[in-house]
């Protein structure tokens, strides 16, 4: 099994069960043109998104690291006309890459892209009512992953939810003396994961175009 292999199939099945969408293919070359680095979801795992969004009837969705909007994208195209999505962005470069994308993908109505590091914005939207939200995306940097799931539970409700992206770190994260803070990050995740009583979660080992990593999903469970 190689790179190359994982790439082919992850195309195959990208051209099967995904259209064709200039919207996304110009938020990609927009990011790339721009320096921003090549770490967004692979088109199947866009779907995904979608597909989950979609199966919980998503209204209001937080997302936590923006990028350049391609995620962002995926997400808000599953919301209804009506539905809001909120997503966070610490670099003020990306989150303007990220709202031109969003505008050309005619979603600047239903996205709105806050500046700033998560955990100084994340008291804000808790204070403004935008909770619950019915799914949350974590992707970012990883040493505040457990802190992100905190607030994430605090933001969600029964039948919400929580996504994590990079869980597994190209298998690095079964090395408990890994020196990699990113790795030690998603390590100290996926245990408070694990251990969360109001949660329902599985971690789900991942190959294709983006390499070798994995994404955890929970479901927030009734009290």
């Amino acid at each position: 099994m190689t790179q190359d292999l994982w790439t082919t199939v992850d195309h195959y099945m990208a051209d099967l069960f995904v259209a064709p969408d200039p919207a996304l293919d110009a938020a990609l070359q927009a990011s790339a043109e721009a320096g921003l680095p090549a770490v967004h979801v692979s088109p199947n795992q866009g779907q995904l998104l979608t597909i989950l969004a979609r199966s919980v009837g998503a209204r209001a969705i937080l997302e936590i690291g923006t990028l350049g909007g391609y995620s962002a994208i995926w997400l808000a195209r599953a919301l209804p006309p009506d539905g809001r999505l909120i997503t966070l962005e610490a670099n003020p470069r990306h989150a303007e890459v990220a709202r031109a994308n969003l505008a050309r993908a005619g979603l600047a109505d239903r996205v709105e892209v806050r500046v700033g590091r998560a955990l100084d914005i994340l008291p804000g939207v808790a204070a403004e009512g935008h909770a619950p939200f019915d799914l949350v995306f974590i992707d970012a940097d990883k040493p505040g992953y457990v802190t992100y799931l905190a607030w994430a539970m605090r933001l969600t409700r029964p039948g919400s939810l929580i996504i994590a992206d990079n869980i597994v770190r190209d298998g690095k994260v079964i090395n408990a003396d890994s020196g990699d803070n990113s790795v030690q990050g998603a390590r100290r995740f996926n245990t408070a994961l694990a251990a969360e009583p109001r949660l329902l979660a599985t971690g789900v080992q991942t190959v294709g175009s983006k390499g070798y990593d994995g994404l955890a999903i929970a479901l927030v469970l009734p009290e």
